[in-house]
């Protein structure tokens, strides 16, 4: 198939290039000019302006979008239309709240103009192993686009899929990344347990290696935990404050909407927001109640 990657970033340069190297014709298109230069020198066919990577395509024409969630995409999308027609196909690849997708689909589809939204996990890897695609949309656009799915997976038949109508991609990985922060969390723990035990010397790194093997607890994850625990064991240079994308916290809200139990996923996140928190007021004032109360010493800060 012929389509254009919008958004040449780290995830999106990885995606054209593996739909090049599967025979897909890809123009490229990035508003900054590094990114450009470094998908051209991968054999990217890269345009200079938006509109010369829309034109150059054949009807009806497939205009993939990475960037970032937000305005970004509303604003690219305010761009994208004029150049486009009825029967087009636009496909978001980001990690766009579902509801903002949910609109953007019903605005574009009274142009005749198909969106697709297709939650990607794969991150630095899915270059050479492949991308998990939850996919969102009308049936038959995303039968058509059949081809592009299956290059992109990590095999024509599994790790993609149509999961819903519009929104129930994002909405899918929405829900994916709030598992991974439950999961995140929890081995982060239990090697801190394990770090704290310092008359067992514990070589982190040589256990996680030992769980990866027919360990109730293994997982591609743990393969990236023991990797990074061989490569800094005492996490030297590394800020304990921990970001977020957003997603967890859409997770979250939704499972009060939906009147769901969540207090792994919802801990997770905290526990995030707590880590940004250098000069925390509340534990101060935790240790100025105990003081008042029981008469317990107070560490001066």
């Amino acid at each position: 198939m012929e389509l254009a990657m919008i958004g040449l970033g780290r995830m999106g340069a990885n995606m054209a290039e593996r739909l090049v190297r599967g025979g897909h014709a890809v123009r490229g298109y990035d508003p900054g000019d590094a990114a450009r230069q470094q998908a051209e020198a991968r054999g990217i066919v890269v345009h200079a302006n938006l509109q010369n990577a829309v034109s150059s395509l054949p009807t009806p024409r497939v205009v993939w979008l990475m960037v970032p969630a937000g305005h970004v995409v509303d604003d690219t999308l305010d761009q994208l239309r004029p150049l486009l027609s009825a029967g087009d196909t636009v496909i978001d690849g980001g990690n766009s709240n579902y509801k903002d997708t949910q609109r953007r689909a019903a605005l574009l589809s009274d142009a005749g103009i198909h969106y697709v939204d297709c939650g990607t996990s794969g991150g630095v890897w899915g270059l050479a192993e492949g991308y998990s695609l939850m996919i969102g949309g009308d049936a038959e656009a995303v039968a058509r686009l059949e081809p592009v799915f299956a290059t992109l997976a990590p095999a024509r038949d599994s790790g993609w899929g149509r999961v819903g109508p519009s929104g129930a991609g994002h909405f899918a990985k929405m829900v994916h990344n709030g598992i991974e922060y439950g999961m995140m969390q929890a081995y982060a723990e239990g090697f801190a347990i394990l770090k704290k035990k310092q008359e067992m010397d514990f070589d982190l790194g040589a256990l996680a290696d030992i769980w990866r093997e027919g360990s109730v607890v293994r997982s591609w994850l743990l393969d990236l935990t023991a990797d990074a625990l061989k490569k800094n064991p005492e996490m030297q240079g590394i800020a304990p404050y921990v970001a977020d994308s957003g997603e967890g916290r859409w997770t979250v809200a939704e499972a009060i909407d939906l009147n769901v139990s969540a207090p792994v996923i919802t801990l997770s996140l905290l526990e995030r927001l707590r880590s940004r928190d250098d000069d925390s007021y509340a534990d101060k004032l935790l240790a100025a109640m105990r003081n008042e109360f029981g008469g317990h010493a107070v560490k001066q800060g």
